[in-house]
């Protein structure tokens, strides 16, 4: 499986990104500059966290009208698997991919710590190496990380299972319901705040994020590699 990962300027976590799917997970990557206007030879798509534009207007909303993001709509739409990553996830919420907006942190403060988080849907192509309801770390890093969307967004989240991850315990944020991660209605698109690829090695404190990139392997190897 071959995976993009797309750099926008101010991108900071593009580096962690490509080590979790090179060195930890095994798989082929690349780096895709944000002018790029082809994505057909990937077979996933992450967005990786920084400050996108130096979060000028708001923290995604100049990224969003970047080339590649034309093309990361596109792969979307044919169903491959899309991963933003905070600031990734807030371009995602930009591009009209998922539903809602990102605000301020209620306590208005930076936050760079590890959270607990629990697997709200382990049916997902991002979570299915988890098990329901499990308790994992993953650590956050970000200021404007506080979801929100209406109730009527929220009620077709919860019929739909698309609440993958919610805070537990602890609303670091105070984001709405905890939401720590949705995907869109198809299911390929997650976006989340926490950093899955800051967890892929014990030596880092956690490598609970690393089931989030195998489960997408696992998926796309059910889906694409045929066996006699």
């Amino acid at each position: 499986m071959k995976f993009a990962v797309i750099v926008f300027p101010g991108s900071n976590c593009d580096v962690d990104m490509y080590h979790a799917i090179k060195d930890a997970l095994g798989e082929e990557v690349e780096y895709v500059w944000h002018s790029t206007d082809n994505l057909d030879q990937y077979d996933g798509i992450l967005l990786p966290g920084g400050f996108s534009y130096g979060d000028y207007l708001r923290s995604g909303a100049i990224a969003r009208f970047s080339n590649v993001m034309a093309e990361v709509v596109k792969a979307a739409q044919a169903g491959k698997p899309v991963l933003g990553v905070c600031n990734g996830f807030q371009i995602l919420l930009e591009a009209g991919l998922l539903p809602g907006a990102m605000r301020r942190n209620e306590g208005l403060k930076f936050i760079c710590r590890n959270v607990g988080l629990k697997v709200e849907n382990n049916q997902s192509m991002f979570t299915t190496g988890y098990e329901l309801n499990e308790t994992i770390t993953i650590p956050v890093a970000h200021g404007e990380g506080n979801y929100y969307c209406d109730n009527e967004t929220l009620a077709e989240l919860k019929r739909n299972n698309r609440i993958l991850f919610t805070y537990d315990g602890e609303n670091p944020n105070g984001s709405l319901e905890q939401i720590a991660g949705i995907t869109n209605e198809q299911g390929n698109v997650l976006g989340m705040m926490p950093h899955p690829e800051r967890a892929v090695d014990s030596l880092l404190g956690s490598k609970d994020g690393l089931k989030i990139f195998q489960s997408i392997v696992k998926n796309w190897r059910e889906s694409h590699v045929i066996t006699a």
